[in-house]
C-alpha cells in the first residue's frame, strides 16, 4: 500500500496551534526573536524529519568520529572560529548550566556578573556555589545597565588570593620547564570561574578581551553568555565576538539573532583552562536524552546558510541597519541608542559611555528606542505604552519593554519593508510627542533622578542554602530585613533583582512596587485570594 495514501490527513488543532497559526498569517512584523522572523528557512514537513537516535544518524551525547552530528558540530566550530562546538537543543540555558558546572567544583566559588540571566543563578544553586558579584556600570541617560569593568574583575580576583605568585622553582621536580613557564605568572585564587554576559539584552558589550586576559593571569576560565551575539563573527559592523576575544567558554543562542528555530544554541570551548571533559559530561546531564533532530537540523541548516551566503546576507543587513539608523537621527523626542549621534547634551552617548567605561561597544542590531527624553519633557511615555502603540497602531511587535524604552531585535532575515514600517511609526510617534510637549522645553542637561540600576544586596546564605532552607511567605510590605527564599525578576530579560539568600532592603521593595504600579508582571511573587503580593523568605 502506498505510504502516502495510508497517512492520516487530520489537520492540527488546539488553541496554542491555532493562535500561532493566526499570528503567522497576520500582518504583524516581528522585531523579536527567533531570528528567522517567520520569513527565512523552511522545513516542508518537520514531522517527516522528526526521528530518534536510529542507526546511521549518530547520537548527540555519544557522537561517532565519522558521524553526521560530529561532522555538523565540527563544521559549526569552523564557521564560528571555535576549538570545539556543541549543539544545544535545550537553549542557552543548558549551555550556561553545563559551563558553570564543568568549570567549578561542588561548593566552590563563582565570580559572576549580577546582571546574568537567571540560568546562571540556577547553575550556582545546583552546584552549591558561593557567588561573588560583579555589578555592571549604570547608564542613567538610558536607564539601563552597562558594562562590567575589567578593573572590577581584577579587584575581585585579587581579593581572595590564597597564595602569592608561584616562583619558577616552586614546582616539583616532576614538572617540566614548559609547565613552569606556563604557570609562573599565574596567581592562585579560590574563585574557580568568572561568568559575564556580553552583550546584554539591551546590546551593551563589555571588554571581553581585557577581561579574558585578566582571568587567564589567574588561571581562571572566563565563561561568556553571548546568547544575543551569535551574529557578531560575521561582520565588522558588530562588536568583537567572545570567541575571538579569548573567552574560554562561550554560549550563543542561534535562534535569537540568526535564522534557526527557537531553543537552538551553541556552546564553544577553546584553550586549555576550561575542563572540556567535564563540560561534555554536564551537557549530557542538562540536555534531553532524546534531543530533537528537527532542532539539530535547524542549527545545521543555519550554519550551512551562513557558510554559503553569509557574506552577502550580512552585507545587505548592515546596509539596511545603517539606513534605518541614519533616518532616526531626525527624531526629536525618541532616541535610538548606538547612533553615534552628534546631538548636544546627554544624547551624545557613544564617546561619553566609552570614556566612562560604561560600554566597550554597542550591538547596533539591537534597536533600543528610548523615550526618556520625552519623559523628561513631561510627555509621560513609558516603555510599555510605546510598545503598545507600536503593536496596536502599527502592528509591529517588539521584543521587550523597559520602564521608558523598548527593545527590538534585528537580523539577516529582516526585510527592507519591515525597517521602513518601524521608521515610519517612530517618526509619527515622535511628531505626536512634539504636539504634546510645550514649546521651548529643554532636556539637554537633564537626567532622571529615577534609577533602574540593580540594587546592591548582601548575601547571607548561598543560593543553594536558601533554596533548601525552611521558608515562609510574607506580605511584600513586611519583608524588609528578611532573607529571600526565592527569585524575583521580570521576564524578559530574566535577570533576578533578588536572589535566594539575599537580604531584602527598602530600596529593593521600592523597585518591586514601582514595577507592580507600572503594570509589569513580576515573577517570583505569590498572591492569595486577597490579591496582596507576597514574597517567599527564609525562616531565621
Amino acid at each position: 500500500m502506498d505510504r502516502q495514501n495510508n497517512r492520516r490527513q487530520d489537520k492540527f488543532g488546539g488553541p496554542v496551534y491555532e493562535k500561532l497559526a493566526a499570528y503567522g498569517a497576520s500582518d504583524f512584523y516581528a522585531f523579536h526573536m527567533p531570528g528567522h522572523k517567520r520569513l527565512m528557512g523552511e522545513f516542508e514537513n518537520p514531522f517527516q524529519i522528526d526521528i530518534t537516535e536510529i542507526d546511521g544518524f549518530d547520537d548527540l551525547h555519544h557522537p561517532e568520529n565519522d558521524g553526521v552530528l560530529t561532522e555538523a558540530q565540527r563544521r559549526a566550530a569552523q564557521v564560528f572560529g571555535a576549538g570545539e562546538t556543541h549543539f544545544l537543543v535545550n537553549g542557552s540555558t543548558a549551555g550556561i548550566l553545563s559551563a558553570i558546572s564543568g568549570c567549578t567544583k561542588y561548593g566552590g566559588t563563582l565570580l559572576m556578573a549580577r546582571n546574568c540571566h537567571r540560568s546562571a543563578y540556577h547553575g550556582a544553586e545546583l552546584r552549591g556555589l558561593k557567588t561573588v558579584y560583579l555589578y555592571p556600570q549604570y547608564i542613567p541617560e538610558l536607564g539601563i545597565n552597562g558594562a562590567i569593568l575589567p578593573e572590577d574583575v581584577e579587584n575581585a580576583l585579587q581579593k581572595p588570593i590564597i597564595e602569592k605568585k608561584q616562583q619558577a622553582d616552586g614546582k616539583t621536580e616532576k614538572d617540566s620547564g614548559g609547565d613552569r613557564e606556563k604557570n609562573q605568572n599565574r596567581i592562585q585564587t579560590d574563585i574557580q570561574a568568572v561568568m559575564i554576559v556580553s552583550p546584554t539584552y539591551d546590546g551593551v558589550c563589555s571588554d571581553v578581551r581585557r577581561i579574558a586576559g585578566i582571568c587567564h593571569r589567574y588561571g581562571v576560565p572566563l565563561i561568556v553568555d553571548q546568547a544575543h551575539g551569535a551574529h557578531f563573527p560575521f561582520s565588522k559592523y558588530f562588536p568583537e565576538d567572545a570567541v575571538s576575544a579569548g573567552a574560554d567558554v562561550v554560549i550563543q543562542s542561534v535562534h535569537k539573532t540568526l535564522p534557526a528555530m527557537t531553543q537552538t544554541a551553541l556552546l564553544h570551548v577553546q584553550g586549555e583552562i576550561a575542563n572540556r571533559e567535564r563540560i561534555r559530561k554536564f551537557l549530557s546531564i542538562y540536555q534531553s536524552s532524546s534531543p530533537s533532530y528537527v532542532l539539530m537540523a535547524s542549527i545545521d541548516a543555519c550554519v550551512d546558510l551562513i557558510k554559503r551566503d553569509g557574506e552577502e546576507l550580512f552585507a545587505k543587513h548592515v546596509r539596511e541597519l545603517k539606513n534605518f539608523r541614519e533616518s532616526c537621527r531626525e527624531l526629536k523626542w525618541l532616541y535610538l541608542a548606538g547612533l553615534d549621534s552628534e546631538k548636544d547634551g546627554i544624547w551624545q552617548l557613544e564617546a561619553k559611555l566609552a570614556e566612562l567605561g560604561q560600554t566597550a561597544d554597542f550591538d547596533r542590531s539591537k534597536l533600543l528606542i528610548s523615550a526618556r527624553r520625552a519623559n523628561l519633557a513631561g510627555a509621560g511615555l513609558t516603555g510599555e505604552e510605546l510598545s503598545r502603540i507600536l503593536r496596536e497602531r502599527y502592528h509591529i511587535q517588539m521584543e521587550m519593554s523597559g520602564p521608558d524604552y523598548v527593545v527590538g531585535i534585528a537580523g539577516i532575515a529582516d526585510s527592507e519593508e519591515g525597517f521602513g514600517r518601524l521608521e515610519e511609526a517612530l517618526h509619527e510617534i515622535d511628531q505626536d510627542m512634539d504636539e504634546k510637549i510645550p514649546v521651548g522645553v529643554n532636556t539637554a542637561d537633564k537626567v532622571s533622578a529615577k534609577s533602574n540600576a540593580l540594587p546592591r544586596l548582601k548575601a547571607v546564605l548561598t543560593i543553594g542554602e536558601a533554596a533548601e532552607a525552611e521558608g515562609a511567605c510574607r506580605p511584600l510590605a513586611a519583608c524588609e530585613g528578611a532573607v529571600a527564599g526565592n527569585y524575583v525578576y521580570l521576564y524578559p530579560p530574566g535577570i533576578p533583582v533578588l536572589a535566594p539568600g539575599e537580604r531584602v532592603t527598602e530600596e529593593l521593595l521600592k523597585c518591586i512596587e514601582e514595577w507592580l504600579e507600572a503594570g509589569y508582571e513580576v515573577h517570583g511573587l505569590e498572591y492569595d485570594g486577597d490579591g496582596i503580593p507576597k514574597l517567599g523568605i527564609v525562616k531565621e
